[in-house]
């Protein structure tokens, strides 16, 4: 955001509302939305338990809206569970354990800790499905649940054994003793966030020696929480500096998503996690459906190949609309490039323990190194960019800049699912508006890094954005 230009709004999508803290994202804006959520997920089936689960990410600005959220659904008549500080996958299986109608995860994901957000999950733990999703933030938006009244007033109660649980399920997902076996040395950076617990309980149960680096709840983050390169220096150093260590495991704040490190201290990029999980499910279960948003890499389709009648099929980004693709075809694995795994029998949600235990249990069947395994997977070139929209005019340019980039590509593959992303035989170019932040997104894959900022630069001369 630059100087002069003004806070950027309330961020409202499939992926819920995400604000800055005190002036986008307030407690008001908690309770008003919390309320919009509970009405939809009331109005779905009055005779089901009105049950909901509550969580959050262990931001400092998280209990006071948390707190907004619990005693505004309590009043509309909701039993209100709360798992404190928890993962958003772990909300997911709580909401499923309980038989709970639908949760909230008071979580802005990667975003900055000035930011926080709300994050809605339906009877299944999933997110909502984008009709559903539009018909809250329509409640929100017009208020219509203000002066709601209800016939009876619910409770809120606090549950200790949420993480335990969550735990359990991925323990069931792998061959634990076979993991054990290995004795794998583990560098995790928690981000001082919500996965410190169920990560260290998990590796912890896998037999794994551990060095938890930002392991604390404080909710302080000790770098920029986004697991990505730049903000991984620590993790990368220590892994590279330390003895006999098998690989080093990031999360982002809820927990939903897992950059990995080799053993050599590289940083192998959030979109070989979904690859690793895959594979590993690959050779265990045999060829299936996988499902992959538009901007993931083609090193996925690239693994399905090696699988005589294993699939891919793409989905518009948001992991609503890949868990809705998922169904569709059945799938039990799917995600997205962000380093978010999606595995169907722990839950319809990104789960980075989840991808934790696959990474591992491939590891212990391989007996080789990652970067080994790695040199193995396809290699591709990625860009991604983001351009601030506040410094292009706003999202009223988006229509028009896409328009232009589909219209200088009349002979490509063009694929307008979700802004427009073109395949060429050299890579592809995805440019879409972001779901969470005021931001363009302009991604780019090819074999070499410059030939991906060719096509990243020839797309925004397209459409025309400048260059920043």
């Amino acid at each position: 955001m630059s100087k002069d230009s003004t806070p950027p709004p309330l961020m409202l999508s499939v992926s819920g509302a995400r604000g800055l803290v005190g002036s986008t994202m307030t407690s008001n804006v908690a309770s008003r939305f919390a309320r919009a959520f509970g009405t939809e997920m009331m109005s779905v089936d009055d005779d089901t338990a009105p049950i909901l689960v509550i969580g959050r990410d262990g931001r400092a600005s998280g209990a006071e809206l948390s707190d907004a959220a619990a005693n505004a659904l309590a009043e509309m008549g909701w039993e209100i569970v709360d798992v404190g500080v928890a993962t958003t996958p772990t909300v997911g299986i709580m909401i499923r354990n309980l038989n709970a109608q639908g949760g909230i995860v008071i979580t802005a994901s990667h975003n900055p800790i000035e930011w926080n957000g709300i994050k809605c999950l339906d009877s299944n733990g999933l997110a909502p499905p984008p009709e559903i999703a539009g018909r809250i933030i329509k409640r929100f938006q017009e208020k219509e649940d203000e002066n709601q009244e209800t016939t009876r007033m619910g409770s809120i109660r606090f549950e200790e054994t949420a993480t335990r649980r969550h735990v359990d399920n991925v323990l069931d997902l792998v061959d634990v003793e076979m993991i054990r076996s290995a004795q794998l040395s583990v560098v995790l950076d928690s981000v001082n966030a919500s996965g410190c617990v169920g990560g260290r309980m998990l590796l912890e149960d896998l037999g794994c020696t551990l060095d938890h680096l930002n392991g604390e709840q404080t909710g302080i983050f000790a770098h920029t929480p986004e697991p990505i390169e730049e903000n991984l220096r620590d993790l990368s150093d220590r892994v590279r500096t330390s003895d006999r260590v098998a690989c080093g495991f990031a999360q982002d704040p809820d927990a939903d998503r897992l950059a990995i490190v080799d053993e050599k201290g590289h940083y192998i990029g959030e979109e070989y996690t979904l690859v690793i999980a895959a594979l590993r499910h690959l050779q265990a279960h045999g060829p299936c459906p996988l499902v992959a948003n538009l901007s993931t890499s083609r090193m996925i389709d690239d693994l399905a190949s090696r699988f005589p009648g294993a699939t891919v099929l793409r989905t518009e980004v948001g992991e609503a609309n890949v868990v809705k693709g998922m169904r569709e075809c059945h799938s039990p694995l799917g995600g997205e490039g962000n380093g978010g795994v999606i595995v169907r029998s722990i839950g319809w949600i990104r789960d980075s323990l989840a991808a934790m235990a696959l990474t591992l249990e491939l590891l212990a069947v391989e007996q080789r190194t990652l970067s080994s395994i790695v040199s193995d997977l396809p290699r591709y070139e990625m860009i991604k960019q983001k351009i601030d929209l506040s410094e292009l005019g706003g999202r009223e340019i988006i229509p028009v800049a896409l328009q232009r980039l589909v219209d200088s590509h009349p002979s490509d593959r063009v694929n307008a699912l979700d802004g427009v992303r073109i395949d060429l035989p050299e890579g592809w170019v995805h440019v879409r508006a972001s779901n969470t932040e005021p931001i363009l997104r302009v991604i780019s894959e090819a074999a070499t890094r410059e030939l991906a900022e060719k096509l990243a630069r020839e797309a925004r001369s397209a459409a025309g954005i400048p260059e920043a």
